[in-house]
C-alpha cells in the first residue's frame, strides 16, 4: 500500500454523503438536530433483518427519532439474546412504544440458507431457530410447487413465530399485566415492490395473539399445525 493511500481519509465518500445529506436534511426542517439531541419518543419498535436492502425507517417514511430498530439476522427473536431482549425491554420499559413490529422481508438470504442447510459457519447456529421454524412446518412446506415459494413462506412463517416469541418475553407478559397498551405486529417487506404485507397477527393480548396466529396459519392451509 501507498503513503498516499494511507494518509488518504478513510471511506472519504461516505463522509462526504453525510455532510450533503445533514445539509439538506436541515435545509428541509431547520432545527431537526437540535430537536434530535432533546429527546428520543418514538411509537414504534421495529425488529428486523440486517439486510442492508431493507432500511427501516425509509419503508415506513419515518424520520430517526420516529423508530426504534432492532435487527439480526432473519429477524430472529430468542429468549435467550440479550441484545434483542434488552432493546426490546428499554422500547417497552423506558421509551413506552406503543407497537412492535416484527418485519422479515422476501428473499432472505438468511431464511433461504436455513432451509438449504448448506454450512455458511458461526451463523449457522443463529439459523439454527429458522430451521426449527422449517421443521416445525415441514408438512405445509412441503405442498409449495418449487424453493422460491417455500422460501417466501418460510418468510412469513419466521415471522408469525417471532411474534409469538415476543409475546412469551417476560417484558411483554409483564406491560400486559400492568395494563400497559403494547400491540404486536408481524409484517413481511416484498424487495421487488416495495410494498408490506400485513400479516394480520396485530395484538394487544395474549389470548387475541393466539387466535390472529391460529388463523394466520388456517389462511395457508386446513392442515397447518396448531399453536
Amino acid at each position: 500500500m501507498s503513503q498516499a493511500a494511507l494518509t488518504m481519509p478513510p471511506l472519504k465518500h461516505l463522509i462526504g454523503n453525510n455532510r450533503r445529506w445533514a445539509e439538506a436534511i436541515q435545509a428541509e426542517r431547520p432545527g431537526f438536530f437540535q430537536q434530535l439531541t432533546a429527546q428520543q419518543s418514538p411509537r414504534y419498535l421495529w425488529i428486523g433483518c440486517s439486510d442492508s436492502r431493507v432500511p427501516a425507517n425509509e419503508i415506513v417514511d419515518l424520520m430517526p427519532g420516529e423508530l426504534f430498530v432492532h435487527r439480526n439476522v432473519a429477524n430472529v427473536v430468542v429468549h435467550t439474546d440479550l441484545n434483542c431482549l434488552s432493546v426490546l425491554q428499554y422500547a417497552v420499559d423506558v421509551l413506552k412504544v406503543e407497537h412492535v413490529i416484527v418485519v422479515g422481508h422476501y428473499g432472505c438470504g438468511g431464511v433461504r440458507a436455513a432451509w438449504q442447510a448448506k454450512p455458511l459457519g458461526l451463523v449457522d447456529n443463529w439459523l439454527r431457530h429458522v430451521q426449527d421454524v422449517a421443521e416445525r412446518h415441514r408438512e405445509l412446506l412441503a405442498q409449495l410447487p418449487d424453493e422460491h415459494a417455500i422460501t417466501d413462506r418460510l418468510c412469513e412463517l419466521n415471522v408469525i413465530e417471532q411474534v409469538r416469541h415476543v409475546a412469551r418475553t417476560t417484558i411483554v407478559q409483564d406491560a400486559w399485566a400492568r395494563g400497559q397498551p403494547v400491540t404486536l405486529h408481524g409484517w413481511v417487506y416484498a424487495l421487488d415492490n416495495g410494498l408490506v404485507n400485513d400479516l394480520k397477527l396485530a395484538a394487544d393480548t395474549q389470548a387475541a395473539l393466539e387466535a390472529n396466529l391460529r388463523a394466520a396459519l388456517a389462511r395457508y392451509d386446513a392442515a397447518a399445525p396448531s399453536l
